[in-house]
């Protein structure tokens, strides 16, 4: 953002000393033979007293003569939603704007939209900006696709020069000072529904005894560090339906943030959560799809069913000392681990797809870890704590990604450490002694695998693109265990899959040659 932003003042800054030095030359009027770099300028989602991003097109002189152009404005005057910004001046309307022969000039739109002056019925609030007026009239539409939405935002108080906004507090420092991060504390058990979106700024807190529901088809946009916390005893249930899926994304609506990861935080299931229900979620371009911690009890902390987590800047599900149940799921590419299971606990996959192709940087984990530790600094000691590793089951699941070892097991001795890969696709592909002489990885042993595939193609439809449909040619058509496959009957699509039975969240189907 701030990359963005510095260029954007650039060019201003540059506009503005060219724009000062034509003052100098002789100029004609314009004739309405101006050129625009754009038919008309989009501006994507604009939510209800959110400024939008800003866009800007070009305005070409094509001639060689320098020229005025007399007037510049929009169409609905200063009473239109929309601002604009010409050679580095704000305003709704200018005069005298000249151009030098052969030469352009930017033109910066925003908007912030009042939608109680918008038409309810209308998808787009439109305007134009004009240029000259009569018969050299020229004009370029502006369409900004108007989103009303509940707003969700933190109070803020000042205090000085600054301002303290709303907190939830999480703990106590070492010194007993609250802990906490910026958000709204929800009050009692909440609702969410799909009749019209969220844009959530800071995180939305679930307290204790409390349970926030979400219906199917609801929609939730998080602007930057923002998220979700669950407190002990308070519970998420997210409904979704395969017809209307339950959608968790970041606010930057343009096409080139469709799959940029990190631009919001992440769901947190603190210690103590308890009954977490996720099923039929999308859940993208976060730093952590979902954070679950604390077993609690002997039910899962979490049970996700029928969900796609993807473009996380870290983990897209970071498990710790927890207790996760997940059927009919796909966790696409991260920055680290599409799926990690660390501290011990307790952990039960079926028919999941865990592909990692993240590109966007060096990628030090593999696409699924399972750990029984965790570890910390004390003074300038490294202390080593161990948590039983319960169960990690893996059933029918498929493990890949664009490395050689897309599977890592990290035991500690002092603790229990119990993993199962049962009729599994697995990418490991390694000359490396320490892996190798590893009995952990000693795929012939059925303690840990039973009928497991090893470094066989997958042949996803587009793994850079987080489409995970399997293909014909893949080897888990046909190859999981039947008897599981009962207990998750149909695919995440909704196919059938109790006849011979795919790994993996997806039955196959033949791709069309473009694919």
């Amino acid at each position: 953002m701030m990359i963005r932003t510095s260029v954007a003042v650039l060019l201003l800054s540059l506009l503005v000393v060219t724009g000062a030095c034509r003052k100098d030359f002789g100029t004609i009027l314009s004739s309405g033979d101006l050129a625009f770099s754009v038919d008309t300028l989009l501006l994507n989602r604009v939510f209800e007293d959110i400024s939008s991003s800003t866009q800007s097109f070009k305005v070409y002189n094509r001639s060689k003569e320098a020229i005025r152009i007399p007037q510049i404005s929009l169409g609905r005057g200063d009473q239109s939603f929309y601002r604009l910004n010409i050679d580095g001046v704000p305003g709704k309307s200018f005069e005298d704007v000249e151009i030098l022969g052969k030469d352009s000039i930017f033109v910066f739109v925003e908007a912030t939209i009042d939608f109680d002056f918008v038409d309810p019925d209308d998808f787009f609030y439109r305007d134009a900006v004009i240029f000259d007026t009569g018969m050299y009239e020229q004009r370029v539409p502006l369409e900004a696709l108007v989103l009303d939405v509940n707003l969700i935002r933190p109070d803020r108080t000042r205090v000085g020069d600054d301002f303290v906004y709303e907190t939830i507090v999480l703990g106590e420092d070492e010194d007993g000072q609250p802990l906490g991060v910026r958000g709204v504390m929800l009050s009692g058990n909440t609702t969410f529904t799909n009749e019209k979106p969220y844009l959530i700024y800071g995180y939305i807190g679930v307290p204790e005894n409390s349970t926030l529901t979400i219906e199917a088809g609801a929609r939730l946009y998080f602007h930057n560090e923002s998220g979700i916390v669950v407190d002990k005893k308070g519970s998420l249930k997210v409904l979704g339906t395969a017809d209307e899926k339950v959608l968790f994304e970041d606010d930057r609506l343009e096409p080139e943030f469709e799959d940029v990861a990190g631009l919001w935080e992440t769901i947190w299931l603190r210690a103590g959560s308890k009954n977490n229900i996720i099923n039929h979620a999308v859940i993208k371009n976060n730093t952590i799809g979902i954070l679950v911690d604390s077993i609690g009890n002997s039910q899962p902390t979490l049970q996700l069913t029928n969900s796609e987590i993807y473009n996380s800047a870290n983990f897209g599900m970071l498990g710790r000392e927890t207790h996760i149940k997940g059927e009919n799921i796909v966790i696409g590419s991260a920055g680290q681990s599409s799926l990690a299971c660390t501290m011990g606990g307790i952990y039960n996959f079926k028919h999941a797809t865990f592909s990692n192709y993240w590109s966007q940087s060096f990628r030090q984990f593999p696409t699924v870890l399972v750990t029984n530790f965790f570890s910390y600094i004390d003074g300038s000691t490294t202390v080593v704590e161990t948590r039983d590793l319960v169960e990690a089951t893996f059933t029918n699941c498929i493990i890949a990604g664009n490395q050689n070892v897309e599977f890592m097991v990290d035991k500690v001795a002092g603790a229990d450490f119990n993993f199962t890969l049962n009729h599994c696709m697995l990418q490991f592909e390694t000359n490396q002694a320490s892996l190798l002489n590893n009995p952990l990885y000693d795929f012939s042993d059925t303690n840990f695998y039973q009928q497991v595939i090893l470094n066989r193609t997958t042949d996803f439809m587009d793994p850079a693109k987080n489409r995970f449909l399997i293909g014909e040619a893949s080897a888990a058509v046909n190859s999981a265990d039947l008897a599981t496959a009962q207990d998750v009957p149909v695919d995440l699509v909704g196919v059938d899959r109790t006849v011979n039975p795919d790994i993996g969240a997806y039955q196959h189907i033949i791709f069309e040659e473009d694919k």
